[in-house]
């Protein structure tokens, strides 16, 4: 076999691999160890195994992960995203389908704190759900709108997806967030038009909540909400004011989220232990898979598969060479976990981006906004059986399917958007940056 029929059994061995639910870290770290190893024998495959998770693991960027974690485990934990939806659907209740809007508000500022869209969206199965069906809201809207709202938390910055694509493509982790900000605001606006409108049309789908507020309650629940707003925009302040980098915002957003905890009253010595011990796991989790990705780059690159891929591509349009990959993350996104997508896709399509000119900042965020939407697309969407699994057999599996649907219509119609204008994810950094 030459490199480049190497190149292809190993990416399919390691698909295969992954169907059998072997650890992606593990699949790919085999694939890559056998095929050095037939390409150029045991020692090189052994020095190269062991050179480039040192020399990863020594990349000072890094750092920014398990600060970031850190921060969303303390602001969780310790209560500072509490009241958001109390507070959202008090001043959004007039609106039609109000507060299936209230939880995508709620849901993108949660998700910009966590990062997590698994987590965004089992919380506040939890919190938003129940209130929307016991307010006669049809379960279909109720379940789809957490579930599509839960996937903000991929785009909006910081996020720690976007951290690792700017680490594995080597480009500017504050410029990433900044050229997030737009798409992601863009993305949340999309859904809560596509509710109001939908409701408008049908009533039946969220009956009129009739509830009012005084200036005391409504002043009363910002009290109760404004950690979260503040600890958020005081980290991408610094970021894109260039007072700190977005590594040091990582620490400095962690440090914050103590502090105001602390005042807060709510920094207790089992929260403190509690995030410490999620943000080690979830740390060496995503190391680990990095690790792995490093050497499943390095195996792609000797095989030569992606100046193969180049060539046979290159004559195409740069449009379908974006509808292609637009395809390949959405069914991707349906089984896998979005880092490793990320991880597994990049070592093959960076020189395809490159030698098509293709502005790496706008791809990124596509990229993760593709991501975004397998989250919910049949069969697999992840964050459907989330929902599906904090509300036991109260919502049936196709329902919620039903529900998602819409919100994958307004996904297309942003990520069209998205590629049409290019500048609405450009703009805010050539501005800034």
């Amino acid at each position: 076999m030459d490199r480049l029929e190497l190149g292809i059994v190993g990416i399919v061995a390691t698909l295969i691999m992954i169907g059998f639910r072997v650890p992606i870290s593990v699949a790919m770290g085999v694939a890559s160890f056998t095929g050095i190893y037939f390409m150029m024998g045991i020692m090189p495959a052994i020095g190269i195994s062991k050179a480039i998770p040192y020399n990863l693991i020594g990349n000072w960027n890094l750092s920014a992960v398990p600060m970031f974690l850190l921060m969303g485990y303390i602001a969780s934990s310790a209560g500072l995203s509490s009241g958001l939806f109390s507070a959202a659907r008090v001043f959004l209740n007039r609106i039609p389908g109000g507060l299936a809007t209230a939880s995508v508000a709620s849901s993108a500022l949660f998700a910009s704190a966590s990062g997590s869209s698994v987590a965004t969206a089992a919380a506040f199965s939890r919190i938003a759900i129940p209130e929307m069906l016991k307010a006669g809201y049809a379960p279909s809207l109720a379940s789809g709108s957490v579930a599509a709202a839960g996937t903000l938390g991929s785009l909006i910055p910081p996020s720690v997806l976007l951290i690792v694509y700017g680490l594995t493509m080597d480009v500017s982790i504050s410029t990433l967030f900044l050229a997030a900000v737009v798409p992601g605001i863009l993305s949340g606006l999309v859904f809560a038009a596509m509710i109001t409108i939908r409701c408008m049309l049908n009533p039946s789908l969220a009956p009129k909540i009739d509830e009012k507020a005084t200036l005391e309650q409504k002043l009363e629940l910002l009290r109760d909400i404004w950690p979260l707003p503040i600890l958020i925009l005081g980290v991408l302040g610094g970021i894109f004011t260039g007072i700190f980098t977005a590594t040091e915002a990582g620490a400095i957003g962690a440090f914050l989220a103590c502090l105001i905890a602390l005042l807060r009253r709510t920094l207790t010595t089992s929260v403190l232990k509690n995030a410490l011990i999620d943000t080690v796991i979830g740390t060496a989790a995503i190391f680990i898979i990095v690790m792995s990705a490093a050497l499943f780059s390095s195996f792609i690159a000797l095989s030569t598969l992606p100046s193969w891929i180049t060539s046979q591509l290159g004559g195409f349009d740069t449009i379908w060479v974006i509808i292609l990959i637009c395809l390949l993350y959405i069914v991707l996104g349906c089984f896998l976990e979005s880092i490793s997508i990320i991880l597994l896709t990049v070592p093959v399509l960076a020189p395809l981006l490159t030698g098509m000119d293709i502005n790496l900042i706008w791809f990124g965020v596509l990229a993760i906004k593709l991501l975004e939407t397998g989250l919910i697309t049949p069969p697999v969407g992840m964050n459907v059986y989330v929902i599906r699994s904090s509300l036991g057999n109260s919502i049936p599996l196709g329902t919620i399917f039903s529900g998602v649907s819409w919100f994958i219509l307004a996904d297309a119609f942003t990520i069209t958007l998205l590629i049409a204008f290019p500048v609405l994810t450009l703009w805010l950094p050539g501005i800034i940056g």
